[in-house]
C-alpha cells in the first residue's frame, strides 16, 4: 500500500526523494541540528521555488497550488524518511489556520512563495494542546501570557497565537519583532526540530479567527505529523531489514534467525497500519470535513506508537552499533519520542477519539 494514488502524487514523491536525498543527506541533518536557526535557507528557498512546497494546499488565489492534505501527506512522509530539518510542519500548521480564519487571508502568498516562516503558538507552561488551557490573554488589541513548545518560533516571521478573549478563544496574528514580544530557545530531546517559549507583555495584535480555525489547524498538523511518523516508521523498518541481511552471527545472516524474522513482521504490520490510519486521516481532510477530528486523532495516536516502536526496534536489532552517536538509529528514535507529545500525546488522541465517538466516561 501506498499514500500515492495518483501519476502526479507519484512525480512529486520521486522528486520530493531525489531532492531531500541531494539535499538533506544525514551529514546535513547533523550539522543543521547543531545550528541555532536549525534550518539551511537555501534549502528553504529551494523548496518553494523548485518544488513548490509551501504553497502545495494554499489555494491558488493566495499563490498556491491548490493541492490538498493528501499531497501534504507525501511530502510530510518524505521529509520523515530523510529526519529533515525546516520550519516546514510549523508554517503548513499555520497556513492552515490562516485559511480556516475569517480574516488574515492576506498572510497566505508570503508562506506560499516561501518569504514567511509562520508557526501556531497554542500550548503554554503545561504542555496541554487544550484551548480549555489556554491563559494568555488578548486585550484592547494586544497579548499578555507566554506560549510554550512553538515550533521554530524563534525563527519564524508570523507567529499566530492562540488568547482567551471575549469571544472565548481567538486567533490572533503578531508580526515577528512586535513590542513585548520575547522569543527564547527551548533545549529538546530532538535537537532536529527547534521549540521556543515566547512571551508577550502588551504585543500589538490582529485577530484574524475564532476557536474553530485553531482546532481545524491542529486537526490538519495531527494528519501532516501522523504522516511524517509513517515516514520515520518506514525508514526505520528498511534500516533494520537491510542491516539483518549483511549482519552475520554463528556464520549466518541475522536476519535468517527466527526471532529476527517475527520482529520484523511485527515492525512491518505497525507500518502498514500505520499508512492506512494517514490515509483515511487525508482523505478525510479533503473530502469529509466532519470525520476529520476522529480521522486525525485516530491517525496521530496510532502512527505516534508505530513509529516508537519501529525506532526502538531499530537500535535494539542492530546491536551495539545501533546506540551510537555515529549511527542514524539515534536520530529517528529521538524524533519518534518527541513527535509522540507534540500537538497531544497517543492517550490524549485516544481520549479525544472516545469522546467524539460518544463513549460514556472518556474526556
Amino acid at each position: 500500500m501506498e499514500l500515492v494514488v495518483t501519476e502526479e502524487q507519484r512525480e512529486l514523491r520521486d522528486a520530493l526523494r531525489r531532492f531531500f536525498a541531494d539535499r538533506s543527506p544525514s551529514a546535513e541533518v547533523r550539522r543543521l541540528m547543531e545550528t541555532a536557526e536549525g534550518h539551511d535557507p537555501k534549502m528553504w528557498a529551494q523548496m518553494a521555488e523548485q518544488l513548490g512546497l509551501q504553497g502545495l494546499a494554499i489555494p491558488e488565489e493566495h499563490g498556491g497550488a491548490g493541492f490538498g492534505v493528501r499531497e501534504l501527506a507525501v511530502v510530510f512522509e518524505e521529509m520523515g524518511r530523510a529526519v529533515v530539518c525546516a520550519p516546514f510542519l510549523a508554517t503548513i500548521t499555520a497556513a492552515a489556520a490562516l485559511r480556516a480564519g475569517d480574516g488574515g487571508h492576506d498572510l497566505l502568498p508570503g508562506i506560499a512563495d516561501g518569504t514567511t516562516i509562520a508557526t501556531l503558538a497554542v500550548a503554554e507552561d503545561g504542555g496541554s494542546w487544550d484551548l480549555g488551557a489556554v491563559e494568555t490573554r488578548a486585550e484592547g488589541g494586544v497579548l499578555r501570557g507566554a506560549k510554550s513548545f512553538v515550533l521554530d518560533g524563534c525563527v519564524a516571521g508570523l507567529v499566530l497565537v492562540a488568547a482567551q478573549d471575549e469571544d472565548g478563544v481567538g486567533l490572533y496574528a503578531v508580526d515577528a519583532g512586535a513590542e513585548g514580544m520575547t522569543r527564547t530557545s527551548m533545549p529538546t530531546l530532538d535537537q532536529t526540530r527547534k521549540l521556543a517559549r515566547i512571551g508577550f507583555d502588551g504585543t500589538p495584535a490582529r485577530k484574524i479567527g475564532g476557536a474553530d480555525a485553531i482546532r481545524h489547524a491542529l486537526d490538519v498538523a495531527a494528519v501532516a505529523l501522523a504522516a511524517e511518523q509513517l515516514g520515520g516508521a518506514q525508514r526505520t523498518l528498511d534500516m533494520t531489514v537491510e542491516y539483518a541481511k549483511v549482519r552475520h552471527q554463528f556464520g549466518r545472516p541475522i536476519g535468517s534467525f527466527q526471532a529476527i524474522k517475527h520482529r520484523c513482521a511485527d515492525m512491518f504490520v505497525l507500518v502498514e497500519s500505520a499508512r492506512s490510519a494517514v490515509l483515511y486521516a487525508a482523505a478525510a481532510a479533503d473530502g469529509s470535513p466532519e470525520e476529520l477530528p476522529r480521522a486525525a486523532a485516530l491517525a496521530k495516536a496510532y502512527c505516534s506508537d508505530a513509529f516508537f516502536h519501529t525506532a526502538g526496534e531499530a537500535i535494539q536489532l542492530h546491536g551495539g552499533i545501533g546506540f551510537t552517536w555515529e549511527h542514524d538509529a539515534h536520530l529517528y528514535f529521538k524524533r519518534a519520542q518527541s513527535s509522540r507529545q507534540l500537538f497531544g500525546s497517543p492517550d490524549a488522541h485516544r481520549e479525544r477519539l472516545a469522546a467524539l465517538a460518544g463513549i460514556t466516561g472518556a474526556a
